[in-house]
C-alpha cells in the first residue's frame, strides 16, 4: 500500500457546494407551477378554463384592434370625451 498524500488526487472540500444542494434539497423551483389535474371532471373543468380564458383575451385584442384603427392611435387616452383637454 501506498503511505503519504498520493499525487494528483483531490479529496472534495466537506462545505461543498451549499447553493446546489439546497436548491436541490427544495425539490421545485422558483415560480408559479400548474400541476395538472387527474380526475375526468378536473381535467374537463381545466380544459374549460382554459377555452374561456382564451376567448376572453381574443376579444379583448379584437377591441383593442378596433379602437385602435377607429381613430389615432393614443395609449392613455379616454375616448368617451375626446373633446375636453387639460
Amino acid at each position: 500500500m501506498a503511505q503519504g498524500k498520493t499525487k494528483g488526487l483531490q479529496t472534495k472540500a466537506p462545505g461543498g457546494n451549499a447553493r446546489h444542494a439546497q436548491r436541490a434539497a427544495s425539490g421545485t423551483k422558483k415560480g408559479k407551477r400548474v400541476i395538472p389535474p387527474k380526475k375526468t371532471v378536473l381535467v374537463k373543468q381545466a380544459q374549460l378554463h382554459k377555452n374561456l380564458s382564451a376567448k376572453i383575451n381574443r376579444s379583448i385584442e379584437q377591441q383593442m384592434v378596433t379602437a385602435a384603427s377607429a381613430g389615432k392611435l393614443t395609449i392613455m387616452k379616454n375616448a368617451s370625451d375626446p373633446s375636453s383637454s387639460k
